[in-house]
């Protein structure tokens, strides 16, 4: 194995980024590219949650009950257009394929050994000298009626089983959270996870890389790899071509661009989430909140609430499509009090990278010296550090570690 001296890494979102950072701790010279800027991607509008006890896939034998019928409402939750598009569909049908109790916990079993570490290695971030916190915080989790909890508690449960960390309670009858009206009449709260303002712990992310020595250029489109004499040749749009040792490819849902031709066949999907932001009256909203049964996500965001949902299923560079967000407030109307739905800030779209199988793609590509690092669907947030921190290992040392061992792109 060559020794690797230089790296490029294409994509400053949160896996890229922290690739970079950990392949600086290895003495690696990096150079990181970006088509748009930092965090532009996935890793700007997301929920921030830091939530490895919720970590699971996203294909579930509920999908059989409630995917055919989302479907055909474009106000669902899970959204797919109804149009001719072979490979969209071609990707729903994998994907469903792995919707049942023994791919779930297959899956499930892959993701444990990674979702066990998430938290260290934003322990180990903020150490080193990445100046943004991660908040630990109680998630607070509410139902309409009690029997709505079944499936997240039975999801919950699984996860456990698998072996993470899962502190779930349920709060008593006639304890009311502030903010959630009387509607919600079932409450449950997680304990032992965290929260990021994503978009700010990114650029955190960046700008200790860049102090630490990194060149981090913004408006550098990738239009190719190729391998090269003493290294590999990276082709930049306004740029020229670059070399390096070794080149890391982490652009999220646009990552069948580059490593398609590189050996890696599993389709990733733009899954694409929205959001936005809130002002809240009275005191403020200090814990994210979860409302399962509508597939909204919310968290505390700059004194405002962010509140976050949908996986649309479309290419990750369609146009934003307003009604998703009005879907989403529609949704959760009822569920709050104090919360002005109507004074809507930072409206958002950015495409997930969704495997049909939920897994990662972690690891080496055909072509030497390349590696894939992306599909991490909803769980990008929680799981980067970590994934930036094995990657980098495997590079350096050439020893894949166990907690990626399962997401080898090339299966």
């Amino acid at each position: 194995m060559r020794e690797t001296k230089t790296a490029i890494v294409v994509g400053a979102g949160i896996v890229g980024l922290s690739t970079a950072w950990h392949l600086q701790e290895h003495g690696v010279e990096v150079t990181v590219l970006d088509r748009d800027g930092v965090a532009a991607g996935a890793s700007w509008g997301n929920a921030g949650w830091l939530t490895p006890g919720m970590v699971m896939p996203l294909a579930d034998p509920s999908l059989w009950a409630y995917g055919p019928k989302a479907m055909l409402d474009p106000t669902a939750p899970l959204s797919v257009p109804f149009r001719f598009d072979r490979a969209l569909w071609g990707f729903v049908a994998r994907f469903m394929s792995h919707a049942t109790p023994g791919a779930w916990r297959r899956a499930m079993a892959d993701l444990t050994p990674i979702s066990r570490v998430a938290l260290a290695a934003y322990d180990e971030l903020e150490a080193g000298g990445v100046h943004a916190t991660s908040h630990p915080s109680r998630w607070i989790v509410g139902f309409e009626r009690e029997r709505e909890s079944g499936p997240f508690v039975h999801e919950l449960r699984g996860v456990a089983k698998a072996g993470q960390e899962v502190r779930l309670s349920r709060l008593p009858d006639g304890v009311r959270v502030p903010h959630l009206s009387p509607a919600v009449q079932s409450i449950w709260a997680v304990e032992g996870q965290r929260y990021v303002e994503p978009g700010p712990y990114v650029q955190a992310l960046a700008t200790s890389v860049s102090a630490r020595g990194a060149k981090v250029l913004t408006d550098a489109r990738v239009t190719g790899i190729h391998p090269a004499p003493g290294g590999v040749q990276v082709a930049v749009e306004g740029h020229g071509r670059m070399t390096a040792d070794a080149v890391v490819v982490a652009t999220g849902a646009w990552l069948p661009d580059l490593v398609r031709q590189l050996g890696v066949r599993t389709r990733v999907q733009a899954g694409r989430g929205y959001s936005f932001s809130v002002p809240v009256t009275g005191p403020p909203i200090d814990h994210p909140v979860y409302f399962p049964g509508r597939r909204v996500a919310c968290t505390p965001y700059q004194g405002r609430l962010r509140i976050a949902g949908t996986m649309e299923f479309r290419g990750p560079d369609e146009p934003f499509q307003p009604g998703r967000v009005q879907a989403i407030v529609n949704s959760v109307r009822g569920l709050f009090e104090g919360v002005d739905l109507d004074s809507r800030e930072d409206e958002w779209v950015g495409a997930r990278p969704v495997t049909p199988d939920g897994l990662p793609l972690v690891g080496r590509t055909n072509a030497p010296g390349v590696y894939a690092a992306g599909g991490h669907g909803m769980w990008g947030m929680v799981l980067g550090p970590a994934t930036g921190r094995a990657l980098a290992a495997l590079i350096t040392t050439g020893e894949t570690p166990e907690e990626i061992r399962p997401f080898d792109p090339l299966r």
